[in-house]
């Protein structure tokens, strides 16, 4: 007779695989599920699944597999987001028995994981919605772990999440975020960060390449340099990596065969749109989408560079000045993205009624998961102190860097703009530096505008706040 299974899990897909040998590695036994049973067997009868046959328990049915769960059964979906994930709840609920939790570890959007949230617990059933990041090698070696949900749900299955999760230091990459769909908000987020990170890292490159004409080795080697330094991150490194790889079959380097047509799922968008719900300022992550948007329209930038003309682009001056000149405008951009990131979540907590705890999740961030850094351990410090700081900018520590940064930073978007090469993200982060750094910016004239045309009053700076006024004004 096969063992009790510690957990079910549904979605044999990369990432439900490596969770499961994941698991596996840790001790647990695992029962197994997947709509087409064919998967299932395959991964049961794989070369990766064999040493951990003892391990694992096959279903061919759901039935099969709530049976096979100790109870309370937690049953974990790694399946698609969207209409997926609920046609998966509405096959379980008629099996579960109350207590028993379902774990979605998708890319789910927040309030459809609030949503299955209130569903589940009026059913007598608990939710735990997770983000899991890391990609395939983080789910097989230790990813960064975001579950949100009820408590209690989230006690029942943490020794499982904290034991398969990224270790950095001794500690684990996973914590309790908050209730509902806090968990996949903060991993939406995280994503949101990622878009703002490899657009700003793409923007050097391409500045590297473009402007002072360098070759990959001599690429690779400046990445490989700053990335031992505060800049370390694993995007870092893999950038390293990918300038040295060349095409076995034409010789060259593989950016120079790769179309520059960058795809999206979703996370980045929805970043930006929360942003906007809550009326947060988050340039940088929005313009990193933006640019992915653009540079789908491949075909028609084809044929508009024929006929739309831009600047020479020769470039006369120190190339090692210029060089550490790039290095300070991607390590200030890098603290105003994040910077967004983190006041998007405060934003969110108050709206949503989620005590989000900012260390904690800078913590969680250093290991496993794509965004993972050494410069996270900054961000745990800054709200680690007494006084946390109502924006990363006004942490001593990298308003000190910003400080330093600024005049190179300023130089590389002057000289970005003169030859013509488009750094939307460089360029967005400084327009937020520079406007969150204004006790006085240009929405005074937009107030008039809107009372002139629409009667929508302002306020006056020699009034109490909160004091509407409306001005009859000459007309035009």
């Amino acid at each position: 007779m096969a063992p009790k299974a510690d957990i079910g899990l549904i979605g044999l897909a990369v990432m439900g695989q490596n969770l499961v040998l994941n698991m596996c590695d840790h001790g647990y036994t695992v029962a197994i599920y997947n709509r087409t049973t064919s998967k299932m067997h395959e991964f049961y009868n794989s070369a990766a699944a064999k040493k951990y046959k003892s391990k694992l328990v096959p279903c061919e049915t759901l039935e099969e597999l709530m049976a096979a769960i100790k109870k309370p059964a937690p049953v974990m979906l790694m399946v698609k987001a969207g209409d997926p994930v609920d046609k998966g709840i509405e096959s379980l609920v008629p099996l579960m028995e109350k207590g028993d939790i379902i774990i979605d570890g998708g890319n789910s959007h927040f309030p459809d994981t609030i949503r299955r949230n209130k569903y589940l617990q009026d059913k007598g059933l608990m939710f735990v919605g997770t983000g899991v990041s890391g990609g395939e090698e983080g789910a097989r070696h230790g990813p960064s772990i975001m579950p949100g949900g009820q408590k209690k749900a989230y006690e029942r299955v943490e020794k499982i999440l904290v034991d398969i999760s990224a270790k950095v230091d001794g500690e684990s990459c996973c914590t309790y975020i908050g209730n509902d769909g806090a968990g996949h908000y903060v991993k939406m987020v995280h994503n949101g960060i990622e878009y703002g990170d490899m657009q700003l890292i793409s923007e050097a490159y391409v500045l590297m390449k473009d402007v002072l004409g360098m070759d990959y080795p001599e690429m690779a080697k400046v990445f490989k340099e700053w990335n031992e330094g505060d800049l370390d991150s694993y995007l870092m490194e893999i950038t390293t990596d990918i300038l040295t790889k060349y095409d076995p079959e034409t010789k060259k380097p593989m950016l120079e065969i790769i179309v520059d047509k960058a795809g999206q799922k979703g996370t980045g968008k929805w970043t930006s749109e929360s942003a906007l719900d809550l009326g947060i300022c988050a340039p940088t992550i929005a313009e990193a989408v933006f640019a992915r948007c653009i540079s789908a329209q491949k075909d028609e930038r084809v044929a508009a560079a024929k006929k739309l003309r831009g600047p020479k682009k020769v470039f006369k001056g120190d190339r090692q000045k210029f060089l550490a000149a790039i290095k300070d405008a991607l390590y200030a951009s890098k603290i105003c993205s994040y910077a967004q990131g983190f006041q998007l979540m405060a934003e969110a907590g108050k709206e949503y009624g989620w005590k989000l705890n900012f260390g904690e999740i800078a913590m969680i961030w250093r290991g496993g998961c794509i965004i993972r850094a050494h410069f996270l351990q900054r961000i745990k410090d800054a709200f680690d102190k007494r006084r946390k700081p109502a924006n990363l900018l006004l942490d001593p520590y990298f308003k000190k860097i910003v400080r330093q940064a600024q005049a190179n930073w300023r130089k590389v978007i002057v000289a970005s703009v003169q030859f013509g090469v488009p750094v939307p993200a460089f360029s967005s982060a400084l327009a937020y530096y520079d406007a969150y750094r204004s006790e006085r910016v240009w929405a005074n004239m937009i107030q008039a505008q809107r009372d002139y045309f629409g009667a929508h009053t302002y306020e006056r700076v020699d009034r109490e706040p909160g004091e509407w006024f409306h001005t009859d004004w000459p007309k035009a």
